[in-house]
């Protein structure tokens, strides 16, 4: 498994062997030259290897007078690069961060019906800001040591791994299986791929969202297993040449997009309350009752209706698209699950 620290892990690993192998080596050379039992070869050998001091049990021989300056100088050794390594972890404030991925590993282990974003580049940084203002648990992998310290020093607090995205254990470190969703915007189609394929075949109820820079990747992606697949290149050219075509209604939807009070909202039919369920649209009031409008709808059989009839029936499977301000938008949730 990823672990930022695992230079540091390695290191008292180390320490603890070095440690092991001292007491292993005293107490088997004290029962092997001075034929002393157990329990007085460990208690001698614990004596100096801890520099406490104290008497040995019994007068030694010369063999075993050599064996124990080999010993001492051995414990000063393991003393001495024990020491070092919880120095350098400590001074060097490895410490607490180390305390920190702790908290946040056990956060992460928590974590249910998340968000994974993969890439904390400017695509990444986009859809956090979205997951954040619409209330989304979300976790971040990233391992770009520049971007790593930026989400270290974020306004709010980030969940986040430092590992690559197109490793299984790193996805699985973000809680993949808990996961319902994956947006990858890394900036190269075939790490995307990869993840892509790494994703479902680790959850294959998981939505899987990418980014694509060449028109090729598209359906490279698709058949990996992306249920969509974003271009950013190809959205930003079309949306700048609408602008000239369709100025005033870009203007309006980036003006209805863009301000953070508006919502553009989806009403399952599993979010109605029972007495609600099977109504037309007119017997819901949702514009008398709320202020906000409904926009559009999605029938069990996936197909989109735009401005649907006040008489269309919500059956099971069906989708509602609401436009509101955040405070409509919040009074209609309430109307409709009481």
């Amino acid at each position: 498994m990823s672990h930022p620290y695992a230079n540091f892990l390695k290191k008292l690993y180390i320490a603890i062997a070095m440690i092991i192998g001292g007491f292993v080596f005293g107490v088997s050379g004290f029962m092997l030259i001075e034929d002393l039992t157990f329990s007085e070869a460990f208690y001698t050998t614990l004596i100096i290897l801890s520099t406490v001091g104290l008497a040995v049990v019994k007068d030694l021989s010369e063999a075993g007078r050599w064996f124990v300056s080999v010993l001492i100088i051995v414990s000063i050794g393991i003393f001495a690069y024990a020491v070092s390594v919880l120095t350098s972890f400590i001074m060097e404030g490895e410490l607490r961060n180390f305390l920190n991925y702790r908290k946040v590993r056990k956060a992460i282990d928590q974590l249910h019906q998340h968000v994974i974003v993969c890439g904390y580049g400017r695509n990444g940084k986009q859809a956090c800001e979205q997951l954040r203002s619409h209330k989304q648990k979300f976790v971040v992998i990233e391992s770009n040591e520049r971007t790593l310290q930026e989400l270290k020093n974020a306004e709010h607090d980030m969940l986040f791994i430092e590992g690559d995205a197109t490793k299984d254990e790193v996805l699985l470190e973000a809680a993949i299986g808990n996961a319902r969703a994956i947006i990858t915007t890394l900036p190269n189609d075939a790490a995307n791929v990869f993840v892509v394929l790494t994703a479902r075949e680790l959850n294959p109820k998981l939505k899987i969202i990418s980014r694509a820079s060449e028109d090729s990747s598209e359906g490279k992606l698709k058949r990996a297993g992306a249920n969509n697949v974003i271009m950013p290149d190809k959205i930003g050219g079309t949306h700048m040449a609408s602008l000239v075509t369709r100025p005033d209604v870009i203007e309006f939807i980036d003006y209805i997009t863009g301000r953070i009070n508006i919502r553009l909202e989806e009403i399952l039919y599993n979010n109605l309350s029972d007495r609600l369920k099977g109504k037309t649209i007119r017997e819901l009031e949702i514009r008398n009752k709320t202020g906000a409008n409904i926009i559009g709808f999605k029938t069990e059989e996936g197909d989109y209706i735009i401005n649907p009839n006040p008489d269309t029936v919500m059956n099971p499977g069906a989708k509602l698209f609401v436009l509101g301000t955040e405070q409509q938008v919040a009074g209609l949730l309430q109307v409709l699950q009481s």
